[in-house]
């Protein structure tokens, strides 16, 4: 749904990711959101219907990866078909209060009674997936997640400096969604981002079928990066795009 880093892009909103899977017993379509962040809850209106979303797992709590949870709550609250039933959504803990101060909310209920609000403990199940937060290097409290369903594994390294935990989220996955928000070569600040070097690089040590890189700001040209990754890695990689699917 998204794929720009740090803030809304040109051509595409913040961090989003649509995953779903339709269980075998009755051949209901799961669908699950990996961060919602700033504009892409419109984006998901083209894809699928908002009220048909079964959970979100939120990767950190900066704006660009969890703020149109805002948004969402406003549609679950107020839809003309009646308050919705409280959604489960994953995240830090704190996450609850987090969004309450968002929208400027009172601490209680804050948006309680539309979501579930739950900590992150290891693993966990929402229908046919089975998701697996670890915990990675950033200014604040950050994990990469695990999804596996039907046979598959898609991982995403949410936002996070190169740390021996990335090794976990993505070895022998068959699609991994790597963010690149640095530039090889430049003076970077330490413990924050990958660049497009380290993503190939973590692809190529870990065996992971698909390399696509995201999270990249508006600021570079996403071909350099790209460029890095592939010069690490002889893999299929590609940047993400909004509106790209993969089948797995």
């Amino acid at each position: 749904m998204g794929c720009s880093g740090s803030y809304p892009g040109p051509d595409s909103p913040a961090s989003c990711y649509l995953l779903e899977q339709e269980d075998p017993d009755d051949g209901r379509t799961w669908r699950i959101l990996l961060d919602l962040g700033s504009g892409a809850l419109g984006a998901l209106h083209h894809y699928a219907d908002p009220l048909s979303i079964d959970a979100v797992a939120l990767s950190h709590l900066h704006p660009d990866h969890c703020l149109d949870l805002c948004g969402f709550y406003v549609l679950r609250k107020y839809h003309p078909l009646g308050s919705q039933p409280r959604l489960p959504v994953y995240g830090p803990g704190g996450t609850g209060e987090r969004m309450a101060r968002a929208y400027d909310l009172p601490d209680g209920p804050g948006m309680a009674h539309e979501f579930d609000f739950r900590t992150y403990d290891t693993s966990f199940s929402v229908g046919p997936f089975t998701i697996e937060a670890i915990p990675v290097l950033h200014p604040v409290e950050a994990y990469g997640l695990r999804v596996t369903a039907g046979g598959a594994t898609v991982a995403y390294t949410g936002d996070t400096a190169p740390c021996e935990a990335l090794d976990r989220v993505a070895t022998d996955v068959d699609l991994l969604l790597a963010e690149a928000s640095f530039r090889a070569g430049d003076d970077n600040p330490p413990e924050i981002h990958l660049t497009g070097t380290d993503c190939g690089e973590l692809a190529a040590r870990t065996g992971v079928g698909r390399l696509v890189l995201t999270h990249i700001p508006p600021w570079f040209d996403k071909q350099d990066q790209l460029a890095d990754a592939r010069a690490a890695w002889d893999g299929p990689a590609e940047l993400a795009r909004t509106g790209a699917t993969y089948e797995l």
